[in-house]
Order: structure tokens, then C-alpha cells, then sequence
């Protein structure tokens, strides 16, 4: 086995679930979501450095699955899972994959505008706006809050 093949392993086996989930929130599709997450540990795998360790390669996978939305570089079809979807999660989806990745740090993950900046290679300035736009397009406070739920 190579450098850090069992520490992506243990990844996938015990935090596939979540990050299949956390992918799902971000796509809307669940094949997709499983596709991109997939696509994120084998990524992470080639870097020995991110997969030194479980939470250093877990937050590398994650890191993966958000820059690979927000840049766009995700199919494009139909959601075969809309069913599932609450309106605040339909609002989210409906989003711009920047805008979406954005809400999803700073409103699910907590981070600061900052960090996400650091994290996407964006300024803290284009951050705030992403979110400010975000949140005329979701509509409501209380929509936006049900989308930390």
C-alpha cells in the first residue's frame, strides 16, 4: 500500500457517509455527490502531504469538493433526487456555485468571510458580496436560517 492509502481509507470508511452528504447539499444529486467525493479522495491520495493524517485528509477532501463546485467543474443534469429537497435547500441549489459554496462555509461550516477567502483564493471583499447576494436570492432571513438546519 502507498503513502497514505490507509489514511484515505479510513476516510472514506468512516466519514463517506458525511462527506457524500455534505457533497449532496452542495450538488443536489446524490450520484453526483458520490462522483465528486470519489474524484476529492483520490485527489487527496496524491498529495501525500493532505493525507498525512485523518482530519488533515478529510479537510483536504472538503477543500476538494468546494473548489470543484464553486469553480463549476460538476456535471450538469437533472436532479434525480428533488423530491428529498426542503425549499431552503431548492433556494441554495438555486444559487451560483460560488455563491452556494460560499453560504455553505460561512453558514453551515461557520467559518468567518476571511478563511473562506483563504480556502477558495478569493478576497474577503468578493466573499461578503457572494453572500450578500446569496441572501437577496434566497428570499428570507428565515429561509437562510432554515438552510443552517
Amino acid at each position: 500500500m502507498a503513502y497514505g492509502d490507509e489514511t484515505i481509507e479510513a476516510v472514506a470508511r468512516e466519514r463517506g457517509r458525511a462527506l457524500v452528504a455534505y457533497a449532496y447539499l452542495l450538488t443536489g444529486d446524490l450520484p453526483e455527490a458520490e462522483g465528486l467525493v470519489q474524484h476529492a479522495l483520490v485527489r487527496t491520495v496524491l498529495r501525500p502531504r493532505a493525507a498525512a493524517d485523518p482530519a488533515t485528509a478529510e479537510a483536504e477532501v472538503r477543500r476538494t469538493l468546494l473548489v470543484a463546485v464553486a469553480a463549476g467543474r460538476r456535471r450538469r443534469g437533472p436532479h434525480a433526487h428533488a423530491a428529498a429537497r426542503t425549499p431552503a435547500h431548492e433556494a441554495l441549489l438555486a444559487l451560483p456555485p460560488a455563491q452556494r459554496v460560499c453560504v455553505v462555509l460561512h453558514d453551515l461550516d461557520g467559518l468567518p468571510p476571511d478563511r473562506i477567502g483563504g480556502l477558495l483564493d478569493l478576497s474577503t471583499g468578493t466573499v461578503r458580496s457572494h453572500l450578500a447576494d446569496a441572501r437577496l436570492r434566497m428570499g428570507s432571513p428565515a429561509e437562510a436560517a432554515e438552510v443552517r438546519a
